[in-house]
């Protein structure tokens, strides 16, 4: 198992790049966020990697963190998706937009990557959807108590209202799709913010 590979950087092509490490070349390859993201020829970095074996060749699969390397593993042991498929969608959308995506319940956003149908979409809802810790898909250093139970409604619907602003939605938008959950004691901002995801994804 190859964890990751760190050198310079050798080349860079259309969806691959070589990275010397230990006097070898190791193609790579990536998705375009990527490509996008690497340094200048020469200066050392660093991929996470997945490593494929087949009966006919051993790819490498480089992610720039170990967050969009386990969004790939989760996405090939859907059914019906390979690695250069799982590449395909995380080079069609940036891999907190899919998280995104696949919380809410947003088959249409998922089915713009190419080679993605509705149905394709949705079973990748249907498997990923209780995989994905929402955490994932907030700012950095945003803190949620979503471990627990909510103590009041109103307090676990406030915090809930919070977290969707840090993720860009205006604060009505948020106190709408919030209004429309149902929210009871038992719920965690967690639980909440899934379900009010879902609704935004059909505004």
């Amino acid at each position: 198992m190859i964890s990751f590979v760190k050198g310079p950087l050798v080349e860079i092509f259309e969806d691959t790049v070589v990275i010397e490490s230990g006097n070898v070349g190791f193609e790579i390859h990536v998705p375009i966020s990527v490509i996008q993201n690497m340094p200048g020829i020469g200066v050392e970095t660093r991929l996470y990697t997945y490593f494929q074996v087949r009966e006919d060749a051993m790819c490498l699969y480089g992610f720039l963190n170990r967050q969009d390397l386990q969004m790939f593993k989760q996405l090939i042991s859907v059914n019906g998706i390979g690695p250069k498929g799982a590449l395909g969608i995380l080079s069609a959308l940036d891999p907190d937009d899919l998280r995104r995506a696949i919380v809410s319940g947003d088959a249409k956003a998922i089915s713009k990557a190419p080679g993605v149908g509705a149905k394709t979409a949705q079973r990748i809802i249907l498997d990923l959807k209780d995989k994905i810790d929402i955490a994932e898909i907030l700012p950095s250093g945003f803190a949620m108590q979503g471990n627990e139970p909510a103590l009041s409604g109103s307090g676990v619907a406030g915090e809930a209202i919070e977290a969707l602003a840090a993720l860009g939605y205006s604060t009505v938008e948020a106190g709408k799709a919030v209004r429309k959950v149902e929210v009871t004691e038992s719920m965690t901002v967690e639980d909440v913010l899934k379900a009010s995801l879902k609704h935004l994804a059909f505004i």
